[in-house]
């Protein structure tokens, strides 16, 4: 598609309660994510943006103290930076409270001591951001917020936390199954335990608390079944949920992009916009900035040819950084 009037980009998402806006490292999808809840919040549309990237910018782009708990910016835009430090440990500490509902508690200190180690493992803080991710996703989205703006780590990490509800679905089932399994077994051992003990005229204090320990930590593998199952269901749905692509005009934000779109293809998680930033006007008198706002648009054509099928918003590099809401809302008009 030819590029857009970059205001049409803020009427395209109008009506849009989630989006997800990610791109290349370095590439300004923090600040075309603060720009848009700038935008919506001083339309007075209640707004919450939530920084899921490790190396937050999100409050020095607002120009605010940021924290892991939810910041007022205006009365209409709320801001948070998710902390992974905190929501592993959070999360660990929940999974501790769930084992110790029915282990034996001389297994608790190794059982603590596996769960500390396994606070580092591979993948254990991208699994803890995805739940905390799709608990803002679900409860938030329940809220008075007309829009939640995920401003998301680079390309490769959105995208795998894009399509790991489906995954961390897939494996609670699996945990689900093996836990009714064991609780069969535990209930044939437990009434078989039960009938000799009734032969002999003793009871069986443990008879009724064993299948209720195992009920707990059903209940918690069901909460979170339900949790990924929802946040699944709000990312695929077009009228919910938009994913915005944020790209330069330079060839290796181009080959990313490309990437980034035929994955999200695969995975029916279609982006509905691409917004090209740091582009330099044409007409330029100093020759270096002529050079290069030549050079850039022989790579947009490359780009429109590329991406027909969506629509492609410019944002033209400033004179001085964009921080403050008041400077952010103004760039999307």
């Amino acid at each position: 598609m030819a590029l857009q009037p970059l205001n049409a980009l803020v009427t395209q998402l109008a009506n849009q309660p989630i989006i997800f806006v990610g791109g290349k490292g370095g590439v300004g999808k923090t600040t075309t994510a603060a720009a848009l809840a700038s935008h919506y919040a001083t339309q007075q549309k209640k707004t919450l943006i939530i920084s899921t990237d490790p190396a937050h910018s999100l409050g020095d782009v607002l120009n605010i103290a940021l924290s892991h708990e939810k910041t007022a910016v205006t009365p209409y835009l709320d801001a948070l930076e998710l902390n992974p430090d905190i929501i592993v440990d959070n999360h660990f500490a929940q999974v501790e409270r769930t084992i110790r509902g029915y282990a034996n508690p001389d297994m608790m200190p190794k059982i603590r001591e596996h769960l500390r180690l396994s606070k580092s493992a591979p993948g254990a803080q991208e699994a803890a951001m995805l739940e905390s991710m799709c608990q803002h996703l679900v409860t938030d989205s329940d809220k008075r917020y007309e829009h939640i703006i995920f401003d998301t780590a680079p390309t490769g990490h959105t995208l795998r936390l894009l399509v790991l509800p489906e995954m961390m679905g897939a494996w609670t089932d699996g945990l689900l199954a093996q836990q009714r399994r064991q609780a069969k077994l535990r209930l044939a051992a437990t009434n078989l335990d039960l009938d000799n003990n009734n032969k002999d005229n003793v009871s069986n204090p443990f008879a009724k608390q064993e299948p209720d320990r195992w009920e707990q930590a059903v209940a918690v593998l069901e909460k979170r079944k339900q949790l990924f199952r929802k946040a699944g269901l709000l990312l695929h749905d077009r009228q919910q949920t938009a994913i915005i692509l944020v790209m330069t005009a330079d060839v290796l934000p181009l080959a990313e992009t490309k990437r980034a779109i035929q994955q999200l293809e695969e995975t029916k998680l279609t982006p509905a916009a691409i917004v090209i930033n740091q582009l330099i006007t044409p007409t330029q008198t100093d020759e270096f900035w002529r050079k290069r706002a030549h050079r850039q648009q022989g790579l947009m054509r490359v780009i429109e040819d590329s991406f027909t099928a969506y629509p492609i918003y410019p944002i033209y590099l400033q004179q001085t950084d964009v921080r403050g809401i008041e400077a952010l809302s103004k760039l999307l008009t």
